[in-house]
């Protein structure tokens, strides 16, 4: 893939907050959703660029990283996640190609349906993170 951009290690990390939010969406992470998470890092989010953190991993790690974190965090809750990500969004407009908004969505809904399907609170979250992805 393509993206045409310079990806940041806070990009990824970003990415793990957002698919934290998913996940958390219905108040429980279940092992499932982390799982099609890392799946799809591996298939997916490793190809978007060669950019390595300083152990000189592939930065899309930081995704599942991150999202590993905030699930052992009690004190933290998905919507200040979500919230982290669409400043961040809008602050780094620029890196987010239209291949890399669909890349995100794919995977967020992807995620969301890892267990027993989506849910009202997940297909909320996934329409508003939809409309966030449209504005430039």
């Amino acid at each position: 893939m393509n993206t045409k951009k310079k990806m940041t290690i806070p990009f990824y990390q970003n990415l793990g907050k957002l698919f934290y939010a998913i996940a958390a969406a219905d108040g429980n992470v279940r092992p499932i959703e982390f799982d099609k998470l890392k799946i799809l890092v591996k298939k997916q989010w490793l190809d978007v660029d060669d950019l390595e953190d300083t152990f000189g991993t592939d930065a899309a790690y930081q995704i599942e990283i991150v999202f590993d974190w905030l699930n052992e965090d009690e004190e933290l809750n998905e919507k200040a996640c979500f919230k982290d990500f669409i400043n961040y969004k809008k602050s780094q407009s620029h890196l987010f190609t239209q291949d890399i908004r669909r890349l995100i969505l794919k995977t967020a809904s992807a995620i969301a349906y890892a267990f027993s399907g989506i849910n009202k609170s997940e297909l909320t979250l996934l329409a508003k993170l939809d409309l966030e992805l449209k504005i430039p």
